[in-house]
């Protein structure tokens, strides 16, 4: 897909998804948009059916927004925060409520040039793929990483813990939603991939980074990933949208928000 930008430089994207019921759950809590301008992610949480629909939700509101091929990170406040009242709706009588994890990239323009916003509540992640390294853009909002962050536990321990599915953030249960906010340049030869934690649990990054090297097309990759992960156990829904930059116009002075540990 062409995107033009404001320069009249075109920005040219392609992109993919896949998603699995995994082999231990009976539904698919997961839901994704893809498809300018946004490229995301949404795991579901809650009782019967619940999640599914809380996941739906955020979809949903964030498709009402959709458009032009660039939105606002206003935008997407607004959505989510509209999402959160649905939410609240089909929860119904659910005792313990219901919620979902978001994240992915929304294109956005940022000093008259297109750039990637990348945003996140919850455990579901996005990375992105720079020069063949892949790195993840987004911190999970989860108690083991807050567990990490303290120095209480090691990053390659922190999936096999017994509360790796305790998250501090998410889209509903009745709370204002949190996304932390990231603010990439779009290059040529860049890669993104957003997911739930169905795959990252079962491939770890590097699994991710190892198939990502071998696979060049952008559905294959998404395919791929979902496939492994299920033979890898499918404990869980998996999801994975794909987004590539094949040609971008030049990024001038966008700033890369991403920190640089």
């Amino acid at each position: 897909m062409d995107v033009p930008g404001a320069d009249g430089a075109s920005l040219t994207l392609s992109w993919g998804a896949a998603t699995d019921v995994g082999r231990r759950r009976d539904h698919n809590e997961d839901s994704y948009i893809v498809g300018a301008p946004f490229f995301v992610v949404a795991d579901g949480m809650g009782g019967h059916l619940a999640g599914d629909r809380a996941s739906d939700a955020v979809v949903r509101r964030l498709e009402q927004v959709t458009e032009s091929p660039f939105t606002t990170r206003q935008a997407i406040q607004r959505a989510l925060l509209l999402a959160t009242a649905d939410i609240e709706r089909a929860a119904g009588g659910n005792a313990i409520g219901a919620g979902t994890t978001v994240t992915g990239v929304a294109l956005v323009a940022s000093l008259g040039q297109p750039a990637a916003l990348v945003f996140n509540v919850g455990d579901s992640r996005t990375y992105r793929i720079e020069g063949g390294v892949l790195r993840r853009v987004t911190v999970d909002h989860s108690v083991v990483q807050e567990m990490v962050d303290a120095g209480l536990l090691r990053s390659e321990d922190a999936e096999r813990h017994p509360d790796s599915n305790v998250i501090t953030r998410a889209v509903g249960f009745g709370e204002p939603p949190e996304p932390d906010w990231w603010t990439l340049p779009l290059r040529a030869g860049d890669r993104y991939i957003v997911c739930s934690d169905g795959l990252t649990k079962e491939l770890g990054d590097a699994g991710i980074a190892r198939i990502a090297a071998r696979v060049p097309s952008a559905q294959d990759l998404a395919e791929r990933l979902v496939g492994d992960a299920v033979v890898a156990g499918g404990r869980d829904n998996v999801t994975v949208v794909v987004l590539q930059v094949d040609d971008a116009p030049d990024d001038g002075d966008v700033e890369d928000t991403l920190p640089r540990h």
